[in-house]
């Protein structure tokens, strides 16, 4: 008799119940261990949970608008009997040390992002590869990184193509290998043998009504971008039709979720003329017009990054949702010049270079605890403030890719000394594109400096949710009258863009005044 296998929702982290919005297999279809059983969908990411064992659907314990948790029983297989365990392709085999083994790589941690653009793949089938080796490039809407090799060996197989969507988890290459452990439990692939594929939830009978907990709540309009729910399928259908998913307008799956019909209403849509393709920014703004400038001599043309795409739509974002004011100030830094340069002797001695950004971002830090109003963000419907207890900073980096915004933690509990440390690794990283997504996020407060370029002042835009950013130029030497004569003072500008939403002006100047004073003496960063 067969037996009947249960498979149970694994660990989804810190969340009592999720909901589920779809069931991607059948009663009677056939699974494959590590295939997606079901999608479920927390209020910050979509995730599927594969299956734990190979077999028959004979039960599914769930229905889509449940609400599951760990441990909770999702799907009963019944095992295959008439293949034997040791020979089924889909076990795991013991694999003594030297043997060829047939070695799966998978998508490693990428922080948290349901699913990631493959924008390069770097090996083709039959080449020989390294350990570390760089397999596939990914993009997300902050950076790009490098999937390397967990391995050394020979391609046998490709799992993604350029223009696809991964995750973490997900199968992207099949290597041939030489195993270096004895007794390594290494999943077979049957030569030939094709997986199989998802099996979708069937559409509902036509003449079916299908109940829905408020019809009022399915249809969920004009939702910002960033915030788009839609499964991977979904968003390659997108894609192949050449649909930007923040302008389709109805999304009438559960929580908000865009389907295939909403695409295919989208696209009719626009194709009868009852709505015109969005704008860049998806305000609703009138688009500026295009024009061709080959008419008035000679052109080139080149796409812009994925990042400085993505970059430009956050950026208008913010510009359109949050009420910026900017303030300026000017920063006496003599006395701290004087102190920074008489570490470079320590400083050298440890391998770095202390900028005065390092001092910069510990003042910054002490201003913030003072001013806890600004180590805030607005909640998601603007009725209240949630206060940070952590001092993270996020400084932007220019790359040949476009800007970068890697976050430095607990930055109060960090030595200038080791800031500068990090800050050369980091820049470093960030313009070979090898910054992770966890990286990139956490930041209480942006710092973008401009003081290796020159300028006197800017008005840089918040990194919303933040609720200030500040900016940095070039010092300079300026006289300054201490009530009895002019004094050469080394005057750095500072601009400081805020929400005004959270912050008015008079906090603003004095959160500006602090920084200065804390910048003018710094060991009152000590206090």
């Amino acid at each position: 008799m067969s037996e009947l296998i249960d498979v149970a929702v694994p660990d989804i982290g810190d969340f009592d119940a999720v909901e589920v919005i779809e069931v991607l297999v059948s009663v009677g279809d056939l699974v494959e261990v590590e295939q997606a059983l079901l999608t479920l969908e927390s209020d910050k990411a979509s995730m599927e949970i594969p299956s734990s064992s190979a077999g028959v659907v004979e039960e599914i314990l769930v229905n889509i608008g449940d609400s599951v948790s760990e441990g909770s029983v999702v799907v009963r297989l019944k095992a295959d009997a008439s293949k034997p365990a040791n020979t089924s392709a889909l076990e795991p085999e013991a694999v003594s040390a030297g043997a060829d083994a047939v070695i799966d790589i998978h998508v490693p941690d990428i922080g948290d992002f349901d699913s990631v653009e493959v924008i390069e793949v770097n090996v083709v089938v039959g080449d020989t590869v390294e350990e570390e080796q760089s397999l596939i490039t990914l993009e997300s809407d902050k950076a790009s990184m490098e999937i390397p090799s967990t391995t050394a060996g020979i391609v046998k197989e490709l799992r993604v193509a350029v223009g696809d969507d991964v995750k973490q988890g997900d199968l992207i290459v099949i290597v041939s290998g030489k195993a270096s452990a004895p007794a390594v439990p290494v999943k077979q692939i049957a030569e030939g043998a094709e997986r199989p594929k998802k099996a979708t939830t069937p559409d509902p009978e036509p003449n079916k009504t299908v109940k829905t907990n408020s019809p009022a709540a399915s249809v969920y309009v004009s939702k910002p971008s960033g915030q788009i729910h839609a499964s991977p399928a979904v968003r390659k259908f997108a894609r192949e039709l050449g649909v930007d998913l923040s302008g389709v307008k109805t999304a009438s799956g559960p929580k908000g979720r865009l389907l295939k019909d909403d695409i295919v209403g989208h696209v009719k849509n626009i194709l009868t003329g009852v709505q015109t393709p969005a704008s860049s920014g998806g305000s609703g703004i009138p688009p500026i017009p295009t024009i061709d400038f080959s008419k008035f001599g000679d052109i080139e043309e080149k796409p812009l990054s994925k990042i400085k795409r993505l970059t430009g739509t956050n950026l208008t974002r913010a510009w359109l949702n949050v009420p910026m004011v900017t303030h300026h100030e000017l920063a006496d830094i003599t006395d701290m010049e004087a102190f920074r340069k008489s570490l470079k002797a320590d400083a050298e001695k440890r391998g770095v270079k202390v900028t005065f950004l390092a001092f910069i971002m510990k003042a910054l830090v002490a201003a913030l605890k003072e001013f806890p109003e600004f180590n805030a963000s607005l909640s998601g419907d603007g009725k209240s403030l949630i206060y940070k207890k952590y001092y993270n900073l996020g400084i932007a980096v220019a790359t040949p890719n476009g800007l970068v915004v890697p976050v430095f933690k607990d930055v109060d509990k960090t030595n200038i000394f080791d800031l500068a440390e990090q800050m050369s690794e980091v820049s470093k990283k960030a313009r070979d594109g090898k910054l992770s997504p966890k990286e990139m996020q956490g930041a209480c407060m942006t710092i973008s400096s401009l003081g290796g370029i020159g300028g006197t002042a800017f008005t840089p835009i918040v990194n919303a949710p933040e609720v200030a950013i500040l900016g940095a130029t070039r010092a300079e030497i300026q006289p300054v009258w201490d009530g009895k004569e002019f004094l050469p003072r080394l005057m750095l500008p500072l601009d400081m863009t805020y929400d005004h939403r959270v912050i008015d002006g008079a906090a603003a100047a004095a959160f500006m005044v602090a920084l200065s004073g804390y910048l003018n003496d710094i060991r009152r960063v000590l206090l």
